[in-house]
């Protein structure tokens, strides 16, 4: 925190036995003490300060504790005497009653109106009858659930505005994810004061087979998607964020976390709320960009420096992330965030599965992969050994995923393996957010690839 920040907390009572401006040889008000009036100093003394040669300027009196009728040794009262305390019903016309109806609903009645609207409701149905029906709308506006909305609300919107009148620049579908995980995250940094974004976050993600972490904050996370979010600007034509801090960093800023690292290193102060503005107006620059391009952008090469994927698998790429990050972001925060819209996570667990057989042969060429109990190698294009992801809920869906080559075809007939999962957990999983054997998986079959298709799942995570 910086000096402009930092304040000293100021006890009212320090010092009590000085008062600036009242010495011992009195003022020009100074009165004979017999008439001097009874002063409290502020320590709770009641009396006017030795040596005080006036009075002493107004305080707040603090009232000394009251002694209750347990500690004062006096008899407690007998509990039928209490009855006479209850509240004794008024007398009110019913068209009062009636119009208290709302405030009874609301328990705003004093205790007298209450017994009053009661006592009248057991001889009045019409009244009787109102009372339910307010009090049954009431319990609508307490709903225990949260207030948050749906996140596959503002999908079912846009989608009955276009059916009503296409869009003169449609977005493309394969951008909608990004669209629409971008807006949610907006949503939940609109609100944000100064102690949310600076509430630490642990980025979490697989290095190898190990996990890794990386503490920052709220600022620093939305700094990470900026860096990141700038490669996908710079094969549109945008321009970079980064720039001038890739320029001077040269060849050693050009994947993610090199770039994430370039721009927290560079800053003179931990990224702050006015990083928002930025990766604001960043994301929807791309979301404009992409609406104007033709079919065939989407298969524009991305770099993520030792890797290239398509702008459509790339767009993807930064809905997953930018999801993940925001549940990191709501945890610091301790505030709920649901996954994606079923349609969008669909998408997301799509792209996993299909860059999952390049992963496995990364991880057989590292070592780090022992070989399958009955390896079958086949030319490129031809089905070979497979094992069948099963994600379960409503974004759910069979995947075969090849096991032996990254350029054989899944098959149903070689399948050696079966993983069931459920789709947000696969996430989780490929996030790097949870550990690959505590998986909740169905398993069934070659034990091996089972480990090895979570454990190159997880090798899909990144900072």
């Amino acid at each position: 925190m910086s000096g402009a920040d930092r304040f000293e907390a100021h006890d009212e009572h320090e010092g009590c036995d000085d008062h600036e401006g009242y010495g011992d040889d009195g003022g020009p008000d100074e009165k004979p003490d017999r008439e001097r009036p009874r002063q409290d100093d502020g320590c709770g003394s009641g009396q006017v300060p030795s040596g005080s040669g006036g009075p002493v300027p107004d305080r707040p009196r603090t009232p000394t504790p009251r002694a209750t009728v347990e500690d004062g040794g006096h008899p407690l009262p007998d509990l039928a005497d209490l009855g006479e305390l209850a509240p004794v019903p008024l007398d009110l016309p019913h068209d009062v009653l009636k119009s208290l109806l709302g405030a009874w609903a609301l328990a705003a009645c004093s205790a007298a109106e209450t017994a009053a609207v009661e006592d009248h409701l057991g001889s009045c149905g019409s009244c009787a009858d109102e009372a339910r029906r307010l009090r049954e709308a009431v319990g609508l506006l307490h709903q225990p659930e949260s207030l948050d909305l749906d996140p596959g609300l503002r999908t079912r919107v846009l989608e009955a505005c276009l059916d009503r009148r296409p869009p003169r620049i449609p977005l493309p579908s394969w951008a909608a994810p990004y669209d629409a995980e971008a807006a949610r995250l907006d949503a939940l940094l609109q609100d944000f004061g100064d102690a949310e974004w600076h509430a630490p976050v642990r980025l979490r993600w697989f290095a190898g087979d190990e996990p890794t972490s990386r503490r920052t904050t709220v600022a620093g996370v939305i700094a990470h998607l900026l860096s990141v979010d700038g490669m996908v600007a710079l094969t549109l034509g945008l321009e970079d964020p980064l720039a001038e801090i890739t320029g001077a960093q040269g060849a050693d800023a050009t994947g993610p976390a090199e770039r994430t690292e370039a721009f927290w290193r560079t800053s003179h102060f931990p990224p702050t709320r006015s990083v928002r503005g930025p990766w604001r107006e960043q994301s929807h620059s791309l979301v404009r960009t992409v609406a104007f391009t033709d079919s065939h952008a989407g298969g524009l090469p991305v770099s993520y420096g030792d890797f290239s994927l398509p702008l459509h698998d790339a767009m993807l790429d930064r809905a997953f992330e930018c999801w993940v990050h925001a549940e990191d972001i709501a945890e610091a925060v301790d505030y709920p965030y649901e996954p994606p819209a079923p349609r969008h996570l669909n998408k997301m667990i799509d792209l996993a599965a299909r860059m999952l057989p390049a992963v496995l042969a990364e991880r057989r060429r590292a070592g780090r992969s022992a070989p399958g109990e009955t390896p079958h190698l086949v030319a490129a294009g031809t089905p070979g050994r497979s094992l069948r992801l099963e994600i379960e809920g409503a974004a759910g869906g069979e995947w075969f995923i090849p096991l032996d080559s990254p350029a054989a075809v899944g098959s149903a007939e070689f399948e050696v393996a079966h993983v069931a999962l459920d789709g947000v957990e696969f996430c989780r999983l490929a996030a790097g957010h949870i550990p690959p054997e505590e998986a909740a998986a169905g398993q069934h079959g070659d034990r091996q690839a089972i480990k090895d298709v979570l454990f190159a799942t997880a090798g899909l995570s990144r900072m």
